[in-house]
């Protein structure tokens, strides 16, 4: 039963994050006017708007127009249901999983307004690390390497503070890593590398994860990327000047470091034999 709760919440809150992708990049109000079509401005009805089964019963169709409705949109319902079971399952009811379903939620709209506009909303980042900032102070983050360089110091706060720092130190690993680069790639080519909606997707990772995911992030996300963008560029021209939303790349590896990123760290560790 409670499974089945956190789904259909799932599914609610991916229909709003859908108006937020659509509406958030083009500076427009995600409370009003209510959901329409985009294509004949026609309101939708209550039971046109149901997460997945509305979708399904319409053919993918609006009921007025008859135009397409983008298949993202049941996707990002679905995505948001699963990673909010996904979270559930391994959280349980418990104030980390509020925590991480915020921030996967927050992290589902960056994804798809940087594939779907190039563009990472600030309104999005900024309450993000607002938001990842206040919660450290109550659900501890993850501070790998901090506490440790601390305790060799013989530097003991509390938890609460070093959650706080580590969450700073977390921000300043993933954003400040990227301005660092993406002014370098400036300097030395004298045109953008990174956008700066890159450096606040960071920062705001940082505030949830801490510095030790954060870098997993970092690298994941390059991975990812690499693996996707070789092969296009290689086998067809047109994607040799190709611009990739490095910010998609970058929060489906936040998401997945934030689920799976401490049992990866932990398994590093124990090949490594580091303690």
């Amino acid at each position: 039963m409670s499974l089945l709760i956190v789904a259909l919440f799932g599914l609610a809150f991916g229909s709003f994050l859908n108006v937020c992708i659509y509406r958030l990049p083009r500076a427009e109000s995600v409370v009003a006017p209510g959901s329409h079509c985009p294509a004949c401005g026609h309101s939708i009805r209550w039971h046109d708007n149901i997460p997945l089964l509305s979708y399904l019963l319409l053919r993918g169709r609006c009921r007025d127009c008859q135009a397409r409705i983008s298949p993202l949109y049941p996707l990002v319902e679905a995505l948001t249901a699963a990673v909010l079971l996904a979270d559930f399952s391994l959280y349980g009811a418990t104030p980390e999983f509020l925590k991480n379903a915020v921030f996967a939620m927050l992290i589902i709209i960056l994804v798809f307004t940087d594939l779907n506009e190039r563009r990472i909303p600030h309104p999005v980042t900024l309450s993000g690390m607002a938001l990842g900032l206040i919660l450290s102070g109550l659900i501890v983050v993850d501070s790998r390497p901090l506490g440790w360089i601390l305790r060799q110091w013989g530097i003991f706060p509390p938890a609460v503070l070093l959650s706080i720092t580590g969450a700073l130190v977390g921000a300043l690993a993933g954003g400040g890593l990227f301005y660092a680069v993406g002014e370098a790639f400036y300097y030395l080519r004298h045109k953008e590398g990174l956008g700066f909606g890159d450096v606040m997707l960071m920062l705001m990772v940082g505030t949830f994860l801490g510095p030790a995911l954060t870098l997993l992030t970092i690298l994941l996300g390059s991975i990812l990327g690499t693996i996707i963008a070789i092969p296009f560029a290689i086998t067809s021209p047109r994607f040799r000047g190709y611009q990739w939303p490095y910010g998609t790349f970058l929060g489906i590896a936040a998401i997945y470091a934030s689920l799976q990123g401490e049992a990866l760290l932990r398994a590093y560790l124990q090949w490594s034999g580091f303690r």
